[in-house]
């Protein structure tokens, strides 16, 4: 006995319909799993960044008020971040420069930025290189001229920035 054309139409758009259903649902549960744990604020302006799933430390912070989120890069010289955020964090044409990488030699500009945030922390007239290129527009590193100002300790899956005394940090 066959199926009628209708009855065959319609049980084929439901199975396509679940089948996008489980889709979303998966691609849903993937983007909050990879989405990184954000920083915790503790007293006295010390900040905690939970070891992200991927093994690295990102937090959010800011390039000239423009939201970035920093992968922090303890084996980085400056902060480096993509040429859509230096746009926006209007930081000029800059100076062209040759970095080098773990992944080799790239070129890009090197910049100023008035004020580099992660959490409450900040620093004033950081040099910062242009070109970086990460997953999203809003990827950045987070390098060596910014954390010489703080005291950055590990342990286990946290990292923990704190201030200084206010004479070492600008």
């Amino acid at each position: 006995m066959r199926t009628p054309p209708d009855a065959s139409r319609r049980t084929t758009w439901l199975l396509l319909a679940i089948w996008i259903g489980v889709m979303l649902a998966i691609y849903l549960v993937t983007e909050v799993y990879r989405k990184p744990s954000e920083g915790k604020v503790m007293a006295h302006g010390v900040l905690e960044i939970p070891r992200d799933r991927d093994g690295h430390f990102r937090v959010a912070g800011s390039v000239n008020g423009v939201p970035v989120q920093f992968m922090v890069d303890t084996g980085a010289s400056l902060i480096s971040i993509t040429d859509t955020v230096a746009e926006r964090a209007n930081l000029g044409e800059g100076v062209p420069i040759s970095f080098q990488t773990a992944n080799g030699v790239r070129q890009g500009m090197m910049s100023r930025a008035e004020r580099i945030e992660v959490g409450p922390l900040a620093v004033n007239d950081l040099r910062v290189g242009t070109g970086y290129t990460g997953e999203s527009a809003r990827d950045a590193l987070l390098g060596q001229n910014f954390l010489r100002y703080f005291d950055v300790s590990i342990s286990g899956n946290s990292m923990v920035l704190k201030a200084r005394d206010s004479e070492s940090a600008r």
